[in-house]
């Protein structure tokens, strides 16, 4: 099925005799989930954009492509970074601006501005009913009801099929640069970020690959310069400076983990405490990628180290198995999760139809 108005997919859902596999572009899909073959690539198309008020309302199924070209053409950008992970899954397709809030994808400037959903001001979707709901709007403020927006950011199509969604967006900076710190260790170079990160001089990508410690910096360019300055003062090791399309080229690397493609075995993602992402690489003996300052890491494994994984990450994060087929996707619940999450998902799609097996 592949609605083309929001009316048309909620008498598409209201009328589902069995489950429904919720699809945008299908590139960056996770999980098990089962069903009849639900389209929203229908759903398409800019609906508002207000440059001025850096504001953005677009359906769901635009493709991710022709909303950065749209913002690009007035110098502004989805400030959270969206990851293309085509490559790392060896996927082909087209991704959907719907599917970036389903699964809440965001890349290294997270670390400054926030994820996905953070950028979400509304959204209106479908629920496993058919019924149509709105929440939110284009301005910040919204203090009334419940924040389904923020709800729906990371659902992955569990709880209803978005069918719009509005975004506060952002101008792009007039210089960036990155400091490219050689030489240190692993536990080092962490260390380098975190101080990077704790420092005032407003940080907006911190990771490490290759051997490599890498720090950005956006802004004014007379700001850029000034910062770059002064954490080069501050950080160990042997530190170069790449700037403007060589510095973004580094953090497409990291957004879209670049260096993690074609590797053999399992990949996972592992949210965790920067001070503990070291020491659990070292236990495990992957190859890594660390996001975040180390609160995020990419790393491989061998098949069959899911037991080892979740016994050096217990107590510190949790897990996501990206690429593989090591077991369950996504971590176990802690119960009083697993019921505030059964009795959303009783309400939103009592019927239990959508994206069926996706978060287990």
């Amino acid at each position: 099925m592949r609605p083309v108005t929001e009316a048309e997919l909620a008498e598409a859902v209201a009328g589902a005799s069995g489950p429904l596999l919720v699809r945008g572009g299908g590139t960056r899909t996770l999980g098990h989930a089962v069903g009849e073959v639900l389209e929203t690539g229908g759903l398409s198309g800019v609906e508002l954009y207000e440059p001025g008020a850096l504001t953005l309302v677009v359906r769901a199924g635009t493709p991710v492509a022709e909303v950065e070209a749209v913002l690009a053409g007035e110098r502004q950008r989805l400030a959270f970074e969206v990851p293309d992970l085509r490559g790392l899954l060896g996927r082909e397709g087209v991704s959907t601006i719907g599917g970036v809030v389903a699964a809440n994808a965001s890349g290294p400037r997270r670390v400054q501005v926030g994820a996905a959903r953070d950028a979400c001001l509304g959204a209106r979707f479908v629920d496993g009913a058919g019924m149509v709901v709105k929440n939110g709007g284009r301005v910040m403020k919204n203090v009334t009801g419940y924040d389904l927006v923020k709800l729906m950011a990371g659902s992955r199509g569990t709880l209803g099929v978005l069918t719009e969604v509005s975004f506060k967006v952002q101008a792009i900076p007039e210089a960036e640069a990155t400091l490219v710190i050689e030489g240190l260790g692993d536990a080092a170079g962490l260390a380098a970020l975190r101080a990077a990160l704790g420092s005032p001089f407003d940080v907006s990508g911190a990771a490490r690959h290759s051997g490599r410690s890498l720090v950005r910096v956006e802004g004014m360019a007379g700001s850029v310069a000034y910062r770059v300055t002064q954490l080069r003062a501050r950080l160990g090791g042997d530190v170069t400076v790449a700037e403007g399309a060589e510095s973004a080229a580094l953090w497409r690397e990291v957004r879209d983990v670049v260096p993690m493609r074609d590797k053999p075995g399992e990949i996972w993602r592992i949210v965790t405490l920067p001070t503990a992402a070291a020491e659990i690489v070292a236990q495990l003996e992957g190859e890594a990628l660390w996001d975040w300052g180390g609160g995020l890491i990419w790393l491989v494994l061998p098949h069959g180290k899911g037991a080892d994984l979740a016994a050096a990450v217990a107590g510190r994060g949790h897990a996501t198995l990206v690429k593989g087929q090591g077991g369950p996707v996504f971590p176990p619940e802690a119960p009083e999760v697993a019921a505030l999450v059964a009795g959303l998902k009783a309400k939103f799609d009592p019927r239990g139809i959508l994206n069926r097996g996706m978060m287990g």
